[in-house]
């Protein structure tokens, strides 16, 4: 057997154009490569009003890695649960959720950064390439992480890690709606619909609401 040569990860070699769905290609040119353990990194919960910011880190095993998987965002809540169950399997996963405190503290940006980071540190297995869906890489990670734009769209890694996060996020925000069930959390997750804005004017904010985003900012002033 030929010994595969140990070339320098260019953005020639990586960043090819978006495919309909989420592929392995990205994946197979670094292995071709020498990489051996690649993680794929995503987050869930940037954009809600309340509730944690849930990054997970998913190391597919090359050779058995669930049929389906594509970014969260395009699968039913129902296929999310069964791929989650299915990732679990066959795969090496960690997560890490950052809460409303730590997101006023950090910022968001920073929280999510952060909870990516520290999701590919509690890996079992540590990765030599790090996946990071996005434009930023985490600052304890550049040395063997790189960003991907619309990554979950093209990489079954990254995509794998954004079902991962979302359903976990998904799972305490139900968990979070019986603690408050004014907020009808298990409905929307913590975003700002209608309802859930409603609800904050009625009641005011509760621990999970982020209180440095400002339409939160707004209605506490208002109250």
């Amino acid at each position: 057997m030929g010994i595969i040569p140990r070339m320098p990860v260019t953005d020639s070699l990586l960043h090819t154009s978006s495919p309909d769905r989420a592929t392995f290609e990205i994946e197979t040119k670094l292995l071709q490569l020498g990489k051996q353990a690649i993680a794929g990194v995503d987050e869930a919960g940037r954009g809600p009003l309340a509730g944690p910011v849930t990054a997970a880190a998913v190391i597919l095993n090359p050779h058995n890695f669930p049929d389906g998987l594509d970014d969260s965002k395009k699968l039913t809540e129902r296929k999310r649960e069964i791929l989650f169950e299915k990732i679990l399997q066959t795969s090496h996963v960690a997560w890490c959720s950052l809460n409303a405190n730590e997101i006023d503290r950090l910022n968001i940006r920073a929280a999510s950064l952060r909870a990516m980071e520290m999701s590919v540190h509690a890996l079992e297995v540590k990765p030599d390439y790090a996946m990071i869906d996005g434009r930023d890489v985490p600052g304890k990670l550049t040395d063997i992480a790189r960003a991907y734009i619309k990554g979950d769209a093209r990489s079954l890694s990254i995509a794998a890690a954004s079902i991962v996060a979302k359903v976990i996020r998904d799972r305490m925000m139900v968990e979070a709606d019986k603690l408050f069930p004014e907020y009808g959390f298990a409905s929307h997750k913590g975003y700002g619909s209608q309802k859930h804005r409603d609800a904050i004017k009625q009641h005011g904010p509760c621990p999970l609401h982020r209180r440095s985003f400002a339409p939160i900012k707004q209605m506490i002033a208002a109250l």
